[in-house]
Parts: C-alpha cells; sequence; structure tokens
C-alpha cells in the first residue's frame, strides 16, 4: 500500500495517509490567544485538512491534546465541546505537557478514517 505524505519537508509531513487513515497534528498558529482560542485555532485546522483530503471531524477516530497546563483544560473543553460534532466524538486523551514552544497552550494530534 502506498503511503502518502502531505506537504513533506526534512522534518515533517503536514499530515501522512496510509490505509486510508490520516495522521494529522496541529499546533496554534494564534500563539498570543488564550487555550480556548488556541484549541479552535487548530480544530479549525483539523476541520481544513480533512476536508481537502475527502474528510470530515465525524471521521476522526482518535484524538491527543497536549496542554502546557492543566489549569487550561476548562477553557480547551470549551472550544472542544463547541466544535465536536454530536454522536460522533472519537477516543481522546488529554495529557499535560511541556511543549516545545513555550508559546503553545495546546498541541492537537488526530486519527481519522478518509
Amino acid at each position: 500500500m502506498t503511503i502518502l505524505r502531505i506537504n513533506p519537508e526534512a522534518r515533517w509531513s503536514d499530515a501522512v495517509i496510509y490505509n486510508q487513515t490520516l495522521y494529522y497534528t496541529g499546533v496554534p498558529e494564534n500563539t498570543d490567544a488564550d487555550a480556548r482560542a488556541q484549541t479552535a485555532d487548530i480544530l479549525g485546522q483539523i476541520d481544513e485538512m480533512l476536508q481537502a483530503q475527502g474528510s470530515d471531524k465525524t471521521r476522526i477516530l482518535d484524538a491527543t491534546i497536549f496542554l502546557a497546563d492543566r489549569a487550561d483544560f476548562a477553557l480547551m473543553n470549551e472550544a472542544w465541546d463547541a466544535w465536536v460534532a454530536a454522536g460522533h466524538a472519537p477516543v481522546r486523551c488529554t495529557v499535560e505537557a511541556k511543549l516545545m514552544k513555550p508559546q503553545y497552550k495546546v498541541e492537537i494530534k488526530i486519527i481519522a478514517a478518509v
């Protein structure tokens, strides 16, 4: 089976598709925003990536959310809850982690069917 790498660069690809499954990680573009706005920003990026590959958020199988500070859990959930499709919530894990850029409050990694 073919592995499709979306916008591959030396260090990473924007997404990878293998066996009708998309792998994607999003980081916020609005690094001055709070965790709610950063989460909404990343979820919008996820929507765009999925749409470009003929999929959508109802086909997300798994999500891992990395929070720089557990105190932002409620803010992140506000954006998530407003976005996730009713009846189509994926398996989800949220982890507190020191992120690679101090401006990042959240990163989201998903696996979705295409």
